[in-house]
């Protein structure tokens, strides 16, 4: 995977995570909306230190990057992680997922860090699919999405169990040639 990171935007700048960044990520983390869209009822994983100690969290098979405003105030998390529709390499898309503090949200700072994202990935890697899911009735999730270029592909039904009761899935894409 090519290191070009930084990236930057007009607000934002996506960039590793580091080690000094650990408790950071884990307070970003623990700022996720109880009872929201990506609350599972599961208990927050620290941040790997043996992991980062070695290096960022990203590799051919996934990773995360941190999403801070141009003046290094830290807003939130960008994931990936791959789906494969097919045996060989060449079917490999990307599967994103973002976390932004609340206080950063509506703002357009995660539209703009999913473009750059998508943007990055592309770059980096030879996928030709990105793709994103967000609850049917997460909104905000789905006019940020699409601000940042990606097509509305349909619904996936009952696929997220959440809160005692299985959810529908909002999936989105962007292809290469987007």
């Amino acid at each position: 995977m090519n290191d070009r990171l930084p990236v930057e935007g007009e607000r934002i700048r996506l960039r590793d995570v580091e080690l000094a960044d650990a408790a950071l990520v884990d307070w970003l983390n623990d700022q996720k909306d109880v009872g929201g869209f990506n609350d599972f009822g599961l208990p927050n994983q620290p941040t790997p230190r043996d992991v980062l100690a070695r290096g960022p969290l990203r590799n051919d098979y996934g990773g995360s990057l941190l999403i801070e405003q141009l003046n290094g105030e830290p807003i939130g998390v960008l994931q990936w992680r791959p789906v494969h529709y097919g045996p060989p390499d060449s079917s490999r898309a990307w599967n994103i997922g973002i976390e932004v503090r609340p206080g950063a949200r509506g703002r357009g700072y995660g539209s703009e860090a999913q473009r750059l994202f998508a943007r990055w990935l592309f770059a980096a890697t030879d996928a030709n699919r990105i793709e994103a899911q967000t609850d049917i009735e997460n909104i905000a999730e789905q006019r940020s999405l699409e601000k940042a270029g990606f097509t509305r592909e349909g619904v996936t039904r009952g696929c997220q169990f959440r809160a005692g009761e299985y959810h529908d899935l909002v999936v989105y894409s962007r292809l290469r040639s987007d």
